[in-house]
């Protein structure tokens, strides 16, 4: 909303554009990006505006299992302590979603709690959008940036009585969203305020969970670093997620792609090549060999049907391992599994930024992303190694072909498709 405005006349104004919008009528004025963008998703979805389509609850057991899965347990204080001035006043709720939009915690007044439960805005229902319409936890999943709801920018009519903030919350291991903290209300209880506040404790959430990561790496280190000291051969250790605590005698990296699953023994790594695996607490011993350069090149799985979770499956004959690209990884692995005679950093920034001379910023994401996938991504020019088998998975409608993606050779792929 914008600053000053009467939250009554906005609202007329909104309901107005929503009407003409739906119609499909000439609207009194144009509703916001994101806004706008959220409805477009949902109308070539074929959501209807007029039923609000909740999934029903899951029962204790599978709320319970999502919410140890989530990894979202560490910062329920912080959030809720965050947001205490917020709910005080009864008027709102909090909420907190994990990264498929199901509500695993909620807080606040009965009276509040009592209202959002009539909408179906209970623990473990689907909030994400495509579920229930344009809403601060699915628009703020789909788009990866804190959003405002007011009123009729809601796509389900039987929303609009509501306002609600929502700001995604990354782990900062990988910049990868993992949920939503969420203040929701009566449309009265709007103020410019509340995105500032949620979007600074889900931030606040982050750095809860960057310092719990830098404990256990030191943690690690601090096993690991009398083992690497006795070894005397090339080593490092990483936690069970890939990020190094350690290295003796190697190139330093920060972080390197692990097999699905790990097992004592001998194991292939697309960054190191044929490795010895020994368990620690927490972590992984890894000591390349000098053996195993015959093993036979990898397969490799593309999946970009679901942009929420987006996945690089690679496999060998020692094992199997899956990487979570980034969102411009994830834009550049489509480039390339499209075109197997690869791309040039000019090519690739004409694909990427319609701008053939921004190579250096190409050239620095492809040094990131070869450094996870170093035996199965070549340069010159930037391509999947020649003999790899490479199969790419893209969504059955080409207008969901990478949503967040503005790059040129994306946007033309979606008409394509």
């Amino acid at each position: 909303m914008p600053p000053g405005e009467d939250p009554r006349n906005y609202a007329r104004t909104l309901a107005a554009v929503y009407d003409a919008t739906m119609a499909g009528d000439r609207s009194p004025a144009r509703p916001r990006d994101v806004i706008r963008k959220s409805w477009q998703r949902l109308r070539e979805l074929g959501v209807d505006p007029e039923q609000s389509r909740i999934e029903p609850s899951m029962d204790v057991a599978e709320l319970d299992l999502r919410r140890r899965e989530s990894g979202l347990y560490d910062v329920l204080d912080d959030v809720t302590r965050g947001l205490e001035s917020v709910t005080a006043s009864g008027e709102n709720i909090m909420v907190v979603a994990d990264i498929r939009g199901t509500v695993l915690w909620r807080s606040g007044s009965n009276r509040v709690l009592d209202q959002a439960g009539r909408l179906g805005f209970i623990e473990g229902a689907n909030w994400a959008e495509d579920s229930v319409g344009t809403n601060a936890i699915g628009t703020a999943l789909v788009s990866h940036q804190a959003v405002q709801i007011f009123s009729a920018e809601h796509y389900a009519r039987s929303h609009h009585p509501w306002t609600c903030a929502g700001a995604p919350i990354r782990d900062p291991r990988d910049d990868r969203v993992i949920g939503v903290v969420d203040i929701s209300g009566p449309a009265k209880t709007i103020h410019p305020t509340t995105l500032a506040l949620v979007d600074a404790v889900a931030r606040l959430a982050q750095s809860h969970l960057r310092d719990k990561h830098r404990d256990n790496l030191d943690q690690l280190r601090s096993v690991a670093a009398p083992m690497l000291a006795r070894g005397g051969s090339p080593a490092l250790v990483t936690d069970a997620h890939g990020w190094v605590a350690a290295v003796d005698s190697l190139p330093h990296r920060t972080r390197i792609l692990l097999p699905s699953a790990l097992a004592p023994g001998r194991t292939w790594f697309p960054a190191l090549g044929v490795c010895e695996l020994d368990p620690l607490p927490g972590g992984w011993l890894i000591r390349p060999t000098s053996t195993g350069s015959n093993v036979a090149a990898p397969t490799v799985h593309v999946d970009l049907r679901d942009s929420e979770n987006m996945s690089v499956t690679v496999s060998s004959e020692l094992g199997e391992w899956t990487y979570s690209p980034t969102q411009r990884h994830a834009e550049i692995l489509f480039l390339l599994g499209s075109e197997r005679r690869g791309r040039t950093a000019s090519q690739l920034a004409q694909d990427l930024f319609d701008d053939p001379a921004r190579t250096v910023t190409v050239r620095a994401e492809m040094s990131r992303l070869r450094k996870n996938l170093a035996g199965v991504v070549a340069a010159q020019p930037y391509r999947f190694v020649d003999a790899a088998q490479v199969t790419l998975s893209c969504p059955d409608i080409g207008a969901h072909l990478l949503p967040f993606s503005n790059a040129p050779a994306v946007r033309a792929a979606r008409i394509r498709e």
